[in-house]
């Protein structure tokens, strides 16, 4: 039986854009396969009791986090810019519209190089209509999706699915009843996955 990685992730999240580079070559390794789930990390981690503010509220950790995601980007030699604006909602619930679709794949790796590669505004729907196009999905068929009150209550009930099975930030990796958070956990994810082939 083949094994999955589900792998939960925020668009807002740049930790995340870094463990979406490196997780389809793991899966691949390993014989798994690797699910896409869309979260709100805000309310992850409301979900699970941690009501602290966010690291951009909090000078002396965004310096620290700032530091270490610029070695990330040296270490894997990619572009990293923070996006002009965090509104990431569409953009996750897009996410199941390319997961339908078969192209889950292709959709988060165009979004995060379109919002942390490139630092594009996540609020114009331009960009997420070209991401669209560029993942090879039909533009105003993700649209429709995401202004839809079925694609809202299928990214409501895939959030509350993840809180309930502990989901607390992103990016967070779960196999079996192992889970790894953070994309310095990948390592260690890989580890796991050789052992138990």
């Amino acid at each position: 039986m083949t094994r999955t990685i589900d792998f939960y992730f925020d668009f807002i999240s740049p930790f995340s854009y870094l463990a979406q580079l490196k997780l389809p070559e793991i899966a691949r390794k390993t014989g798994c396969d690797l699910e896409y789930w869309p979260i709100d990390i805000p309310e992850a981690k409301i979900a699970a009791g941690n009501y602290g503010p966010s690291n951009r509220e909090v000078a002396p950790k965004i310096k620290v986090m700032m530091a270490d995601l610029n070695r990330w980007a040296r270490k894997y030699d990619i572009p990293l810019r923070f996006p002009a604006s965090f509104t990431c909602s569409d953009w996750n619930c897009a996410t199941l519209y390319a997961r339908e679709q078969g192209k889950a794949k292709a959709f988060v790796a165009a979004a995060y190089n379109r919002i942390w590669g490139q630092g594009i505004d996540p609020s114009d729907r331009e960009e997420l209509r070209a991401c669209a196009k560029e993942a090879g999905l039909d533009p105003d068929g993700l649209i429709t999706f995401v202004d839809s009150p079925l694609g809202q209550n299928e990214y409501r009930k895939v959030r509350s699915q993840a809180y309930k099975r502990g989901v607390f930030g992103a990016p967070l990796m779960f196999v079996d009843d192992e889970v790894f958070w953070g994309n310095d956990r990948l390592d260690f994810l890989e580890e796991y996955l050789s052992r138990q082939k």
